[in-house]
């Protein structure tokens, strides 16, 4: 069944619902907000507890294949209905809604979130915004014709620094951008086999919801749920698709890029089931304002991530080794943690990004650290620039507190679904950033190889990796 079989069919078949073309443009009236979560473990649990934080929300409904982590929701919002299938909570309660949070793995961000907007639903979507180019495509134009309220969960867009770092750049402290380095030494990769045989399904899991749209492979415990999906093909995105989504976004975002015209990712042969381990990945995007006449882009994943070279080099660097000692946490991929990871003045920070100009350079550590500009191997001074940005565009003080600054993303979509704020991440920014990230899992499967990418006709020119912009959906 392809995508617009299952989103027909889901709609209008399964759900029975029909919208009167009076209300497909309607805009939200009243001062509360009513969300319904799609996925509420995990990270769907940080999301609903950001998104219910706001003073004017009501979440009416909760949904998750895995009861554990309904019974768990339910507790905070006893009085929210709860469903195992968003299908059938949309159908039941559309009239009663207002907004939806998707925050499930990859496979289902884009089936969820079409069939809400489609409903005229405002959508908060989780990144990476989709599994396929050809979802995120589908999305971007959805969103626009029905001129809904969306926004991407990549939270750290709205903190201090990386906002201050995108006026940095604009304002040309380093001059035209030629190059940027990007880099997380996170493992959401897997080299390994397939798992072989099958377990039984526990009790509190829906395994034929969980797989949804995508492949439903024989159950095998610790493999997919929770958490691990991120590395395997069928449902998740590697480690590009997680930490590459929140490290891309301000040097993309700064630079006001587009989608890339070339691709190679450096990395092992494809096995078809998981993600590479470690990828080293070169785009080249055309330029804009702030950019020479192309850019080029190098992202470094894995372990042992980023590989050392001149431009990652720091003022008073003893050895290329000279960096923040990787975390504990770098290699789940079912934890987030929260620890910045602040590094010394002479060590590369364990992730982050570094601009490279004609007039300097700039390095932005991930996160909540001020951005440094690096001129002839020393450190330059930059405290007047950074006040006087942070005072012309009202950007306050800097708040070394997740908690605190998290939540402001999700308060912007709450906002801007009321009428009184704008998403800094809308569908339409969104869309073009999970491309570009997704061009480069695609490239992946040809290691080593150049991928040319025309963003017209949204093709390769090599034929052979168009096969996988789009997947087919399964029916459950």
């Amino acid at each position: 069944m392809n995508k617009r079989e299952f989103l027909k069919k889901s709609a209008i078949g399964a759900l029975g619902i029909m919208l009167a073309p009076s209300l497909l443009k309607a805009s939200l009236k009243g001062e509360r907000l009513r969300t319904a979560h799609i996925g509420v473990g995990g990270m769907g649990e940080a999301d609903l507890k950001a998104v219910s934080s706001h003073a004017n929300v009501d979440v009416v409904a909760l949904c998750d294949v895995d009861s554990r982590n309904l019974s768990a929701a339910h507790k905070l919002h006893p009085k929210a209905r709860v469903f195992s299938d968003y299908r059938i909570m949309l159908k039941e309660l559309g009239h009663e809604i207002d907004a939806v949070i998707v925050s499930t793995p990859d496979h289902t961000h884009a089936p969820a979130s079409m069939l809400a907007m489609q409903m005229n639903k405002s959508v908060y979507c989780q990144k990476p915004l989709t599994h396929y180019v050809s979802e995120s495509r589908a999305m971007k134009k959805l969103a626009s014709e029905k001129a809904l309220v969306t926004q991407m969960g990549i939270q750290v867009h709205s903190f201090y620094d990386y906002k201050l770092a995108s006026l940095l750049i604009q304002s040309g402290i380093i001059g035209k951008v030629h190059t940027v380095h990007a880099w997380s030494p996170k493992n959401h990769g897997y080299d390994g086999l397939p798992p072989q045989g099958e377990d039984p399904v526990p009790a509190y899991l829906d395994w034929n919801l969980w797989a949804g749209t995508s492949r439903k492979r024989p159950y095998k415990e610790g493999v997919y749920h929770p958490g691990v999906w991120r590395k395997l093909m069928d449902y998740g995105c590697g480690t590009l698709g997680d930490m590459g989504v929140h490290i891309f976004d301000t040097p993309y975002n700064a630079l006001q890029l587009d989608v890339p015209r070339t691709i190679i990712n450096e990395c092992r042969a494809a096995n078809g089931f998981g993600f590479p381990e470690q990828n080293k990945v070169t785009y080249e995007f055309p330029g804009t304002e702030y950019t020479t006449k192309a850019l080029k882009w190098i992202w470094y994943d894995g372990q042992g991530a980023p590989a050392m070279n001149e431009d990652l080099m720091l003022p008073g660097m003893d050895t290329q080794a000279d960096r923040k000692q990787q975390s504990k946490a770098a290699d789940s991929a079912g934890k987030v943690s929260l620890d910045p990871m602040i590094a010394g003045e002479h060590e590369l920070p364990e992730q982050g990004a570094m601009f490279v100009g004609k007039k300097g350079r700039l390095l932005l550590p991930h996160f909540m650290q001020l951005p440094k500009k690096i001129v002839n191997g020393k450190y330059v001074d930059i405290s007047e620039e950074i006040a006087k940005l942070t005072k012309e565009h009202n950007l306050g003080e800097p708040i070394r507190d997740y908690e605190t600054e998290g939540a402001k993303h999700y308060h912007q979509f709450v906002d801007a679904c009321l009428g009184k704020a704008k998403c800094s991440a809308p569908f339409d920014y969104a869309s073009r950033l999970t491309e570009t990230i997704l061009l480069g899992t695609i490239a992946g499967r040809f290691p080593g190889e150049t991928l040319h990418w025309d963003a017209k006709t949204a093709k390769f020119k090599e034929e052979k990796a168009n096969t996988y912009l789009t997947g087919e959906y399964r029916a459950f």
